[in-house]
């Protein structure tokens, strides 16, 4: 009767249902992305879990966690240690509800497999071939914060010469065919140690390089005169030109102005699946570092305090010296000198300490810091 209106509403018809069937499949996938959302909030979700809520914000809009969390730190009453004994004496972990356990290791070889494997949460790890080799061989740790660079004018790591010599070294170039002891073969004192050759001209020939692991026996040396000068550290350099037995020569940053000498280490575990653990530590931690600059950068703050908790916690015991040493570098904000890490890796596999391949990229994780940093504002 009306031709061609069957086939027109069929037509219709097909095209609702067709829309139909395609927000059928469209349903299930919406579901699905949805769905996948929330599983990305999962690890925000359970690390809220953890967090107290209903309690007031300690720094910034940041709460403490919900139970006492233990974290456990590998440590070896270094000066370089300063932020975590500073902040857990003055509470700053305790004000996260965070409980320090100190491990002690009898060597870095010991230390690197519990941290990969999270038996340990932090350590301080020294720049040596033999670290970035444990890498190289499968052990997963990250670099997450500074923990020991020199400061200029003032290193913690510095060449001392004989008072027999004063007249004959009066340049870095004066080096040449002394006896210089260092206390490691590919490590960080040795890096600094090539770092000096180069800005004095000199090459290794020049010089008879003496490995001296001990730095109390390259005081003996020196007044002895089994040796000329040492790359020293800090009390032994102030206690040996108190006696007299040598001086100071130059600063570390003349050469090597943005060494990194040790980090702080975190367990892969610790840093990525506690997220909310990891974040609180490093905020307690920096504020300890922060109080420590105040003390003995700027002259501010309550430095016997200070001096107080170090000698506690140090081997160093004599508040009178920590009122004189060159105290090491710790970085307010926790940055590491990133590209001297990757020179010092470079330089350690030129030597041939290091057999396989190091992804420093992937090692070093400055987020958490930086994180940390956004919590407690910039230190001025």
């Amino acid at each position: 009767m009306f031709p061609g209106l069957f086939e027109h509403h069929l037509e219709e018809a097909c095209k609702v249902w067709k829309k139909f069937l395609a927000a059928l499949l469209v349903i299930p996938l919406f579901v699905l992305i949805i769905s996948g959302c929330q599983g990305g909030d999962s690890s925000k979700e359970k690390q809220s879990n953890v967090v107290d809520t209903k309690a007031k914000p300690v720094d910034g809009n940041l709460k403490p966690l919900k139970k006492p969390t233990t974290v456990v730190i590998a440590e070896d009453d270094s000066a370089s240690a300063a932020g975590f004994y500073i902040a857990n004496a003055k509470g700053y972990f305790k004000d996260y509800n965070i409980k320090i356990k100190f491990a002690k290791f009898s060597n870095s070889d010991d230390m690197l497999p519990a941290l990969a494997s999270g038996k340990v949460d932090i350590a301080g790890g020294i720049s040596s071939a033999s670290f970035f080799n444990s890498m190289a061989q499968g052990i997963d740790v990250k670099m997450i914060a500074d923990k020991g660079h020199n400061l200029k004018g003032q290193s913690y790591f510095s060449f001392v010469v004989s008072k027999k010599m004063k007249n004959k070294i009066k340049s870095y170039k004066d080096f040449k065919g002394k006896k210089i002891a260092v206390s490691t073969k590919n490590g960080v004192d040795d890096y600094i140690f090539s770092k000096m050759l180069k800005h004095a001209g000199l090459s290794r020939k020049d010089v008879h390089f003496v490995l001296m692991p001990d730095f109390g026996n390259m005081v003996s040396a020196i007044s002895n005169g089994t040796i000329d000068a040492a790359l020293q550290i800090e009390p032994m350099i102030t206690q040996g030109e108190a006696e007299g037995i040598h001086y100071r020569f130059g600063d570390t940053t003349d050469y090597a102005p943005k060494a990194q000498i040790a980090m702080v280490l975190g367990s892969p575990k610790f840093v990525d699946d506690e997220h909310a653990v990891a974040l609180r530590f490093m905020v307690a931690y920096l504020k300890g570092v922060r109080d420590y600059n105040d003390a003995f950068v700027k002259g501010k703050g309550n430095k016997k305090e200070i001096i107080d908790i170090m000698t506690k916690n140090t081997s160093l015991k004599d508040p009178k010296i920590w009122n004189k040493v060159s105290v090491i570098g710790l970085d307010p904000n926790g940055k590491m000198f990133v590209n001297n890490i990757k020179d010092q890796y470079k330089w350690y596999k030129s030597r041939g300490g290091i057999d396989g391949n190091v992804n420093v990229n992937k090692a070093v994780d400055t987020s958490l810091a930086k994180e940390a940093v956004k919590v407690l504002g910039p230190y001025k």
